[in-house]
């Protein structure tokens, strides 16, 4: 019974101890959810920054690869639609085939046919195995490689322009992080790698200060308004066309787009059977 009440007025003089400390200051608070907030904003653009590439990536490999048989398609269904209305008169079928022709790409001229084809040393190495049949050389890959993700992250992380608490320093994240960008929508991991030497080399980032709490107020809100616009932003590349099929197959894309080249060149068998039926 001794050792209860012993053991009792022991833990009751603790716990009128650590009633006694003080409490942790309301500013302190503040900046520790501003920190987090900061962190968990950059974590998101982070996310945003890589599917955005992708997104761009693949949109630009799906036009460079399954345009030809989009065309095709459309070509197709004008001259199916045109082998009604020929066959038919209806006036309701001659209109379908003036609607359809209209959806087909007119024929390009003379300048957008070499664009990009010829330069001062002649033409493109593309245009050249185009002109003699002979295979094109690969598109790029989908996305950035492993290694050119993760120096992308590890260089947002450190230079995002979000952690500074002042403008100058602001403005040299952010002409920073543009440049680090550009390198990883290109998957340069050599340039990368120079930018992160760059940045090691450079002023380090300001140490983190105690504001006053109307400021850490402003932060927080701040915060908040930037994680809603990009949230809209998000949510707009997932509803794209490109987005929804990227998600599709986040983890190999160019199988997704061999599965739908698949798919067309079906559809274009389809189609040629169809028009030469209404033709013969």
């Amino acid at each position: 019974m001794t050792q209860d009440a012993a053991g009792g007025s022991t833990t009751r003089n603790e716990e009128q101890a650590a009633r006694r400390e003080a409490p942790p200051r309301p500013e302190e608070r503040l900046a520790k959810a501003v920190r987090a907030a900061e962190q968990a904003l950059i974590e998101f653009e982070i996310a945003l920054e890589t599917f955005r590439v992708e997104v761009e990536n693949f949109s630009r490999l799906h036009h460079q690869k399954l345009g030809p048989m989009y065309t095709r398609l459309d070509e197709l269904d004008a001259r199916i639609a045109e082998a009604r209305a020929a066959r038919s008169g209806d006036p309701e079928d001659l209109r379908r085939a003036r609607e359809a022709r209209a959806l087909v790409q007119p024929m390009p001229g003379v300048d957008e046919l070499f664009h990009d084809w010829m330069d001062s040393d002649g033409l493109s190495p593309e245009a050249a195995a185009m002109l003699t049949d002979q295979p094109v050389r690969a598109p790029k890959r989908v996305r950035p490689g492993e290694e050119a993700r993760r120096l992308y992250r590890e260089l947002a992380r450190k230079a995002h322009p979000d952690l500074a608490q002042e403008e100058g320093e602001r403005t040299r994240r952010e002409e920073f992080i543009t440049r680090v960008n550009a390198a990883y929508a290109l998957g340069d991991e050599a340039r990368l790698r120079e930018l992160a030497e760059e940045w090691g080399a450079g002023p380090p980032p300001p140490e983190a200060r105690l504001s006053e709490s109307e400021e850490l107020y402003a932060r927080l809100e701040w915060l908040a308004q930037r994680k809603e616009l990009l949230t809209a932003v998000a949510k707009e590349l997932e509803e794209s066309a490109i987005g929804a099929m990227l998600r599709m197959a986040p983890d190999d894309p160019d199988t997704l787009l061999e599965e739908i080249a698949e798919q067309l060149l079906a559809q274009v068998a389809e189609r040629e059977k169809e028009l030469a039926a209404l033709v013969e």
